[in-house]
């Protein structure tokens, strides 16, 4: 008869020790190896297989390690576990460190039986990490089965990748590029979301009628919305065009996607507000109906919103977890290192007298368009408005744009009406806040109409003759100033509007007369994924050397969502955006977590007699710095408003180009100011607002103290990024590898010394050729690595392997090779003052945890504890774990003579039954622990508590026993 075995229970078999697991059944045994992971989760059959009840060996006396052997052990123990007992059930499995204060978001959304949350902290604090945080503990947890992200297309591989490499999510794309290939695979009456149950999709792609219907009946239970806030429109946007048509399409599927109650949905956006207020109750209605309506001045309304919205700038979280956010000490305490400030300097150039008369001949060509067609019709004068707009932004950019839009049809020419030419128009040549997309937004507009070839080709010819310095005066001013930002060790990124003033930028630094630097350049031309490997080709061209330098001239194509802070730290705004939310965009690329810089940057060149430059840079440009810096936030201001200032200008300028008009541009003149008036009066209110909101709106549901809480706990079980680079080093050291520094924190290890079964085990991960041959593996910081390259982080494979031959070759005293870490071990050092015996201690706990979605989940989860004693085992005075983890960092002070030190050894171990006691309480203690602190993360969802238990499997494990002995004692006595 085959004989039951209880889960948590140790078992042999296929000569290993495995942990039964609660999925078994008499005839068929769940199993996980001892220390392993979920991937090596297998099924035994007792009846066909030889299954035996297991004890766990106790160390042996004469298997001694030095005083690095219990820190060792410890660690690659720890590196083993995927799944922890506490709350959290993904930390343990991801391949990035979350702050502080990315937290928040989780233990907010782990107190909703439905999670619906706003994620709305400022640019460059980690959104897609919060998001990424609750969907991979949502998976983990089973209340979730699959994921979709909704999000502009040029972002898709980006978060494709992020999922990938930070979470262990694998999501397929879903673009109108791959839909007719997955769709090939699919079968008969299949959706492609039931095929693939994580997805990264493309928002205007799944917005038209006929893919909305097949997401929102098939869409998986978690949905996650970036830059949700071009999903919605204000009430009064309704009727205003193709813009706001097209945020109508997003907001009904997301309207029927928020109508189904059992979905997870998380909207992510820097910006909520965008100025108007009915925009952003329409953005909260989706995450609860009730918040569309209700007032948010009253107390009811802002508990209400609490519970759902998180909005955080910089100065919130710089510094967390002090005494100042109402803790007792410091000792958890995080300093994020944002950059503190950007350094902006506005440098001017003026036009070649060519230069100038090809602007001047421009103008009145403009002009005279424009006066024409207003006799015409209104189609007729939209036309040729946006035909001159295109032609103005053009000719400031560069004598190459403006070639390429002089011979180019203008966009707005087949228009059948003067609304479609403003729909046509608008993306070209302006520079919208809300924009969802900005692909295709910057190629070179047109300004060729049906009757104008003759004249504007004769413009076109005349702009192709003035590009190099000896003309271009703005393109001499850029290569001063980027010499400069060289010398002072800057690598920086110069944006442009249009792709052909991209391509003629890059092509003259790199040219005669041009800057000592690697250059590239990134516009629309190139797929998303190719924009990301030409950035990193231009890393790896200019080297780590502290010397090398690289400029990156780029599109607004990268303005949005793309991080560039681990190459850049500086930024060159070549052509002025016409709305100054753009430049604030372009800048949030270097000035981000990460930024190794504490200054970033911040040129803008601008033309001092073009007549557009000035006026945009004074009452756009300064203003929204004025107020960024004065509130510690960007405010949007309405593109409305804006629009109409630059139409201003415009029209103030064509005026200018006509003879005879003097009166009338005294006219427009003051319709420029009456504008930049009004522009000012909205943009205050709109501060005045925002800083209401932030006051009003402050995240208050998640205390410091809770978070506080967890993030100890979090550490205590888990260890830290300092702890994976130590014992990574420490390892490979002791088992015979080369390791060199590489700069930052980053190192290379050869590792062909090493041991013949670390050498198989890492072969498969980092090539055989790096194992075989001695080519090093570069170990990185940042978890996005390439093929051959090592992640410092707990979920690498190489570093999993390592710690899984550590662990087994310290389990294993015939294991042949060096043994870095070990079971027992004696040292002599002045860190004690009497004898003390630190333990490594594996509990194991059977966990009941009730699921929002289905029947309860029963899994059994490892944790590694260190205890320390001082005295005899019988008389033990335990230590607080604060003095037990300091051990580890205890140096040997003297020689411990080894025929001493096994007798040592041998009285502990065998005294060790005296303190089962303690370890069996301590076990029932940490349970309780553990119980608390999942009804703590639930606390607010009474129904998702219930039923939650916690036990702890008895006997604990003795995984390592390690004397430490006071300098003062002689080694050749008893102790």
């Amino acid at each position: 008869m085959t004989p039951a075995y209880s889960a948590g229970s140790l078992v042999t078999a296929r000569g290993r020790e495995w942990v039964v697991l609660p999925e078994s059944e008499s005839d068929m045994l769940v199993l996980r190896p001892l220390g392993g992971s979920d991937d090596d989760i297998a099924a035994v059959f007792p009846t066909f297989e030889d299954v035996k009840c297991a004890q766990f060996a106790a160390p042996t006396p004469d298997d001694l390690g030095d005083q690095r052997a219990a820190g060792l052990l410890r660690s690659a123990l720890r590196i083993g576990f995927r799944s922890g007992a506490g709350p959290f059930r993904a930390l343990a499995g991801i391949a990035v460190e979350p702050r502080a204060y990315q937290l928040v978001p989780l233990l907010m959304a782990l107190r909703q039986k439905t999670v619906r949350l706003l994620i709305s902290d400022d640019v460059g604090i980690g959104k897609t990490v919060e998001a990424g945080l609750i969907a991979s503990e949502l998976l983990a947890q089973g209340e979730a089965k699959g994921l979709a992200v909704l999000c502009s297309p040029a972002l898709a591989e980006q978060w494709q990748a992020e999922l990938r490499t930070k979470f262990g999510i694998d999501a397929e794309l879903v673009l109108s590029s791959t839909v007719s290939r997955l769709e090939r695979g699919l079968d008969l009456g299949q959706s492609i979301f039931d095929r693939y149950p994580n997805v990264v999709v493309s928002t205007d792609f799944i917005k038209s009628p006929r893919h909305r219907d097949d997401f929102v009946r098939h869409c998986p239970d978690l949905v996650i919305v970036d830059e949700a806030h071009t999903c919605v429109a204000a009430d009064d946007a309704a009727g205003s065009g193709g813009r706001a048509s097209q945020n109508q399409l997003r907001y009904e599927l997301l309207r029927r996607v928020a109508e189904k109650a059992d979905t997870h949905l998380l909207l992510v956006t820097a910006t909520p507000h965008s100025g108007k207020e009915s925009a952003f109750r329409n953005l909260l209605g989706l995450v609860k109906p009730e918040l569309a309506a209700v007032d948010l001045d009253s107390k009811r309304g802002r508990e209400l919103l609490a519970q759902h919205f998180v909005q955080r700038k910089r100065a919130d979280i710089r510094q967390y977890l002090t005494k100042e956010d109402g803790l007792s000490d410091d000792s958890l305490a995080e300093k994020t290192a944002f950059p503190t400030d950007r350094y902006f300097k506005d440098e001017t150039y003026k036009l070649s007298p060519a230069y100038r008369a090809l602007l001047d001949d421009a103008i009145a060509y403009a002009s005279d368009r424009v006066e024409a067609a207003g006799v015409k019709g209104k189609r007729e004068a939209r036309i040729a408005w946006w035909s001159a707009i295109a032609l103005l932004r053009s000719l400031v950019s560069s004598p190459r744009a403006a070639s390429q839009t002089l011979t180019t049809r203008s966009a707005t020419a087949v228009a059948a009406s003067a609304e479609e030419a403003d729909r046509l128009g608008a993306p070209l040549t302006s520079d919208s806040a809300d924009s969802d997309t900005l692909e295709g937004l910057d190629v070179a507009p047109g300004a060729e109409t049906d009757d104008a070839g003759a004249r504007l080709a004769a413009l076109a010819e005349r702009a192709a003759g003035l590009e190099g310095t000896e003309h271009d005066l703005k393109l001499k001013a850029l290569i001063k100033h980027l010499k400069a930002l060289l010398a002072d060790g800057y690598n920086p990124i110069v944006f442009c509007r249009y792709i052909p003033t991209a391509e003629y930028v890059a092509e003259a630094l790199q040219g005669k007369g041009g800057i000592k630097a690697t250059v590239a350049a990134v516009t629309g031309t190139l797929s998303p994924q190719q924009r990301i490997e030409r950035i990193e080709r231009l890393a790896e061209e200019a080297g780590e050397s502290l010397a090398a330098r690289r400029v990156l001239v780029a599109s607004d194509c990268l303005s949005e969502g793309v991080n560039l802070q681990h190459h850049f730290d500086a930024v060159v705004h070549y052509d002025l955006a016409w709305n100054p939310t753009r430049h604030d965009q372009r800048e949030g690329r270097v000035d981000r977590y990460g930024q190794k810089r504490d200054e970033v940057r911040v040129i803008t060149l601008y033309g001092a007699d073009n007549g557009i430059d000035g006026k945009v840079l004074e009452v756009l440009i300064k203003k929204y710095r004025q107020i960024r810096k004065d509130l510690g936030i960007s405010v949007s201001v309405p593109d409305e408003t804006s629009a109409g200032v630059t139409d201003a200008i415009v029209e103030w300028l064509l005026m200018r180009g006509r003879e005879g008009q003097q009166e009338g541009l005294f006219a427009v003149d003051d319709l420029v100011d009456a504008k930049a008036a009004e522009l000012e009066k909205d943009w205050n209110s709109a501060a005045e607002r925002e800083t209401a909101s932030r006051s009003r709106f402050a995240q208050r549901s998640i205390h410091p103290q809770d978070v506080a809480r967890e993030v100890a706990a979090i550490r205590d079980a888990l260890g830290s990024a300092g702890e994976i680079r130590t014992f990574v080093r420490d390892s490979l050291n002791a088992l015979g590898a080369v390791l060199r520094d590489s700069g930052d924190g980053d190192f290379t290890a050869e590792v062909s010394g090493v041991p013949a079964g670390l050498r198989d085990a890492l072969a498969p991960v980092v090539g055989g050729d790096a194992v075989e041959t001695g080519r090093p593996i570069p170990f990185r910081a940042d978890p996005a690595v390439g093929r051959g390259e090592a992640a410092l982080v707990r979920t690498d494979p190489v570093v999993g392997a390592l710690a899984g031959h550590v662990l087994n070759a310290a389990l294993d005293t015939l294991a042949e090779g060096s043994r870095p870490a070990r079971r027992c071990g004696v040292v002599t050092t002045d860190a004690v003052s009497v004898r003390t015996t630190l333990l490594l201690v594996r509990y194991r706990f059977h966990l009941t945890l009730p699921s929002r979605s289905e029947k309860d989940k029963e899994i059994v989860a490892e944790d590694a504890r260190l205890l320390a004693f001082q005295g005899a085992p019988k008389n033990a005075v335990w230590l607080p774990d604060g003095e037990a983890l300091a051990l580890l960092g205890a140096q040997a002070t003297l020689n411990t003579d080894v025929h001493f030190g096994e007798r040592t050894m041998t009285r502990i171990l065998g005294q060790l039954p005296d303190v089962q006691g303690y370890l069996e309480s301590h076990g029932e203690q940490l349970a309780a622990d553990l119980d608390a602190s999942h009804r703590r993360v639930r606390e607010a969802t009474g129904e998702i508590v219930r039923g939650l238990r916690v036990r702890a499997q008895q006997p604990a494990d003795v995984l390592g026993a390690y004397v430490y002995l006071p300098a003062t004692t002689s080694t050749g006595e008893g102790a």
